[in-house]
């Protein structure tokens, strides 16, 4: 993927606030947006965690003629909402002046049969994906000076829509009446069905962005230009043991690999950690992208080894305002219910 400096030059450096950066797309775009003199603000889950990123950050060869912007690592564990709490007092207490959000991390283990909890009983793929941005959000607008071009970024994907390639594989994402949701915390499911890891990432991915267009209609209402922007990186499969599938494939590793070597190597249907960082770089900087409200973003496959990224049409249930406002309210009432 080719690119040309020039369209990053700004009249100042931002500040960016980054979930999932420590590894795969999210570190490839840390690299890029610190290169280019912006500072960043990433959230690891523990202090080892945090040395490992300072480490390979230093150990990365960056473009020697730029002025490297300056990076925190404070300690937030997504899948406890206190620890979102502390972090979240932590950035006030420290004055950090934030123009970027972006919430990239995500949560994937395909393969296992029973679900896995959060620190407060939540099933972790909804916990980590969507309710601990969806709580960071709360938490951490009103310490922003939103007046000062603030931008929020959420990675999602295509597998959101049962029409796309990746969304016809297996269960189809679906939220029914988001019936295990109203229920009780520990629900496996939000539709209140039996656990099924695969379709548990879906629905996230598609409470995403319900999640971004309900925020961006908040937004609008308070006359706030900001722009809410979710975007799908296409199949992004990495040749380390590290990136987005390094959960699920102690589940099935043979089975990983020898797809990660077919659509990666054979079909040559997927894209690197760098490119897809590339794409995230350029979503958090260029002006293109400052265009108030909600905007849907997606790396689309065109022929083999061949994408584009433009602008794509969400599914038909993501863009239900009904689903995206009781989503909101049911997200709201489980924090209260847990922080009582």
């Amino acid at each position: 993927m080719k690119e040309n400096s020039n369209i990053f030059k700004k009249d100042k450096p931002l500040t960016i606030f980054i979930t999932g950066g420590s590894s795969g797309i999210g570190f490839q775009a840390v690299i890029k947006l610190i290169s280019l003199g912006n500072n960043i603000i990433l959230p690891c889950k523990n202090i080892t965690r945090a040395n490992e990123v300072l480490t390979n950050l230093f150990n990365y060869s960056l473009d020697k003629s730029s002025k490297k912007g300056e990076i925190y690592t404070p300690i937030m564990d997504l899948s406890d909402l206190n620890s979102i709490d502390s972090l979240c007092s932590e950035v006030k207490n420290r004055r950090w002046n934030i123009d970027v959000l972006i919430f990239n991390a995500g949560l994937q283990y395909t393969g296992s049969k029973t679900p896995r909890r959060s620190t407060q009983g939540i099933e972790l793929t909804f916990a980590v994906n969507h309710l601990s941005h969806f709580y960071l959000t709360q938490k951490i607008l009103p310490l922003i000076d939103i007046s000062n071009d603030t931008k929020i970024i959420i990675t999602s994907s295509e597998v959101h829509n049962p029409s796309s390639g990746g969304g016809k594989v297996g269960a189809k994402a679906s939220l029914g009446n988001l019936k295990g949701l109203e229920s009780s915390v520990g629900f496996e499911m939000i539709d209140g069905n039996k656990f099924n890891a695969d379709k548990a990432y879906k629905d996230s991915k598609l409470c995403n962005i319900l999640f971004a267009r309900k925020l961006s209609e908040y937004f609008m209402s308070k006359k706030l230009l900001i722009p809410v922007i979710a975007w799908a990186p296409g199949l992004v499969i990495s040749r380390d043991n590290q990136g987005f599938f390094r959960y699920s494939r102690k589940y099935n590793q043979l089975g990983q690999i020898l797809f990660s070597f077919l659509a990666r190597d054979i079909l040559r249907i997927t894209t690197s950690n760098k490119d897809a960082g590339l794409l995230l770089t350029n979503l958090a900087c260029l002006c293109k992208y400052r265009e108030p409200g909600f905007n849907y973003y997606s790396n689309r496959i065109i022929s083999s080894g061949k994408f584009t990224f433009e602008q794509t049409e969400i599914s038909n249930d993501a863009q239900r305002r009904d689903l995206s406002d009781k989503l909101w309210e049911l997200s709201q009432s489980l924090i209260d219910k847990i922080l009582k």
